[in-house]
């Protein structure tokens, strides 16, 4: 009779897993050797460094300041090869196609509109040169045998004035590849009630939208999110820790704050690696993740911006498999949360849950079952 098995999963198997990603910006995920193409192609002469591999250390060493604003100035680069068509359409035909390989089945990936006008393209031409990129980058994702599909999120700068327009945009594609809405940036002094217009106006519309929150800043900015903007999701929302107590004798007493988020099952877009590059945790083991999931708030896993933060999808799952020492039910748990907060409509998610999640986990745990009959027939074997 075989033993239980915990189904830790190994790096193959997570790699391998179908995972689902809500918070990764587009920005943020550029594959170094294409911003050096784009530069040179452009005329771009501000970067760092000339050489792939050089270029992708830099970036995340600057990164890795423990500083939300330094963390943001890297971006500057990024940026700049992202203002022609033809480079929004590559940036994210290899985002899809990235993410399809690293086992991403379903993404919603985030950019700023605004930024990309500096090369003379309309707001219209930027969100319909990314959206074609997307369907690009899942047509050559099926060819390579991977499935994903990918949803923009467009996202306002909350620092700017431009929410509302920004809003406007992403309601009139909502139905060709725009998913919702989201603000980003400096959250210290940008309040997210200064743009109490755009979502209003989305609650009108009866359209989805997510509000970067309680990552640099704390319990107010998660508090006016929720209760004075109306957010569907927070972007991070790591900070609800701060609403959590834990006594020297392991009782748990969450905030009443913390205690809305969990009872109305706010989807949190937890980001690791990247919290602990900007200060949010200071370890793996001290992320507030381990202790949200114990305590089943609607946890998920994500990367941000994986170009900063030199990660993935799976890298994500790593750190936690080898910290918490999460099982693939676990995974299977955080990718599920995921796919239930997503900005699609409901058959949807649930066609992606039980046709695509939930068999590609199931199809894992059974390798440990076959592994376990060969070592037993081969003992059997020897012995005999």
């Amino acid at each position: 009779m075989t033993s239980q098995t915990p189904h830790v999963p190994t790096a193959d198997q997570i790699r391998r897993a179908p995972k689902v990603l809500l918070h990764d910006h587009l920005d943020g995920g550029l594959r170094p050797g294409t911003i050096i193409e784009i530069a040179r192609a452009t005329g771009y002469d501000g970067l760092p460094e000339t050489e792939p591999d050089k270029l992708g250390i830099w970036f995340r060493e600057a990164a890795d300041s423990g500083s939300l604003e330094r963390y943001l100035e890297t971006f500057a680069h990024t940026c700049a090869v992202m203002q022609t068509r033809e480079a929004l359409f590559r940036v994210a035909a290899e985002c899809a196609q990235d993410l399809a390989e690293d086992g991403v089945v379903y993404a919603e990936v985030r950019y700023a509109p605004e930024q990309h006008l500096e090369g003379g393209l309309t707001l219209e031409e930027v969100v319909e040169a990314v959206n074609e990129g997307f369907r690009e980058g899942e047509r050559r994702a099926r060819e390579a045998g991977h499935r994903i599909r990918v949803g923009a999120l467009l996202t306002a700068m909350r620092h700017a004035a431009r929410a509302l327009e920004i809003a406007e945009l992403a309601n009139r594609y909502r139905d060709s590849g725009v998913v919702g809405f989201d603000i980003a940036g400096a959250e210290a002094g940008y309040p997210p009630t200064r743009h109490l217009d755009a979502f209003e106006y989305l609650k009108r519309e009866n359209n989805h939208f997510t509000i970067h929150a309680g990552e640099a800043f704390g319990l107010p900015s998660i508090w006016q999110a929720l209760q004075w903007c109306g957010a569907d999701r927070l972007g991070h929302g790591v900070r609800i820790i701060d609403d959590i107590e834990v006594g020297d004798d392991g009782e748990v007493r969450l905030g009443r704050l913390a205690a809305y988020v969990r009872d109305k099952r706010v989807p949190l877009e937890l980001c690791p690696t990247s919290n602990l590059q900007t200060g949010a945790a200071a370890s793996y083991a001290e992320h507030p993740i381990g202790l949200l999931r114990t305590l089943h708030f609607r946890a998920t896993v994500n990367t941000d911006n994986r170009l900063m933060s030199g990660t993935s999808m799976s890298r994500e799952f790593e750190h936690l498999v080898e910290t918490f020492g999460y099982t693939l039910d676990d995974m299977q748990w955080f990718t599920v949360n995921a796919m239930k907060s997503a900005f699609i409509p409901f058959d949807e998610r649930l066609a992606m849950i039980n046709d695509v999640i939930k068999p590609g986990y199931a199809e894992l745990k059974s390798e440990w079952l076959f592994r376990q009959t060969a070592t037993t027939s081969g003992s059997a074997s020897t012995a005999g």
